[in-house]
């Protein structure tokens, strides 16, 4: 991309790229949610400047070097359509900072919103969690963020995909927890044999059939195994909910992400009592299950 020759400051380059953003109708939604935010992230980045600081640096000139490196990296957000965080390889959930590329799905969950203190009324004392299984992993962000809210338990993180799993690995070993967080190729529960757990958490694919056939070009870099749930989105859950007892513990719990198909996972399962848990931005896309409901309530 050719940047025009006026573009001095970053004051500038801010502007231009807010209104190129918008020229070009581009989807947000992977942690960053407008044109100027995405903007201003993607500037900081590219400048080596500190993310929570653009102001005092609005009005400095940009370099030679600096400016083509701008261009050509909203030339790739622009054009093709790339999302930010893929451009940078980086990603945050609160303050935690992720490595990404598109092995794996853009970091973004309910469930982490829920952590560390909103799941206290299913797991009790932080303390008292002994083991937790994150599957389908991804980035190993969430058995991340588990490790750190239950700093006394032994994570599984699962994933089908060994490339997904190539990322986690970085990830847990950026934050030194590889002595905690055993990451593991599996079907969702299919290799992990006679195993337990007191917590089970799931940000499994969702995203229905017809929805995958309307997806924004952004959301078309991101691996298909990892978005498309089935027909109705619930493809994965399914199999969670029929085989998640066998590998709870007596009183343990099941968590999953569902996006918005409440409706679809009632009519499912019209048997078990979802409790659904509010977050900052949603209040039907994660629900909770005790073992003992989920037994009665699929099986019976």
């Amino acid at each position: 991309m050719t940047a025009p020759a006026e573009l001095e400051t970053i004051r500038d380059w801010l502007r231009w790229a807010v209104t190129r953003f918008g020229a070009a109708h581009l989807a947000f939604g992977h942690g960053i949610a407008s044109a100027y935010d995405e903007a201003a992230y993607l500037l900081l980045h590219a400048l080596h400047l500190p993310h929570e600081r653009l102001e005092p640096f609005l009005d400095a000139r940009v370099t030679h070097v600096e400016r083509n490196d701008l261009a050509n990296l909203f030339g790739r957000r622009i054009d093709e359509r790339v999302p930010a965080a893929y451009l940078t390889h980086e990603a945050w959930l609160g303050e935690f900072r992720f490595y990404v590329d598109e092995r794996v799905i853009i970091p973004r969950s309910f469930i982490a919103e829920l952590l560390p203190d909103g799941l206290l009324p299913w797991t009790g004392a932080p303390g008292s969690v002994a083991n937790v299984l994150d599957l389908c992993t991804g980035s190993g962000c969430l058995a991340i963020l588990l490790a750190h809210a239950f700093p006394e338990a032994e994570i599984d993180a699962v994933d089908l995909s060994s490339e997904a799993l190539a990322v986690a690995q970085r990830n847990v070993s950026d934050y030194g927890l590889a002595g905690r967080i055993n990451l593991i190729r599996s079907d969702l529960f299919a290799n992990l044999a006679e195993k337990s757990y007191d917590l089970i958490i799931s940000n499994p694919p969702y995203v229905t059939r017809m929805a995958m056939e309307s997806l924004p070009a952004e959301y078309r870099h991101e691996p298909v195994m990892a978005l498309a749930g089935g027909d109705d989105g619930l493809d994965a859950v399914r199999t969670i909910l029929r085989e998640a007892p066998r590998f709870l513990n007596p009183g343990g719990t099941l968590v999953v992400e569902i996006g918005h198909n409440r409706e679809a996972a009632e009519a499912a399962f019209p048997r078990l009592p979802f409790v659904w848990l509010s977050t900052g931005s949603s209040d039907d896309s994660v629900f909770a299950l005790r073992r003992e409901e989920i037994v009665a309530g699929v099986r019976g």
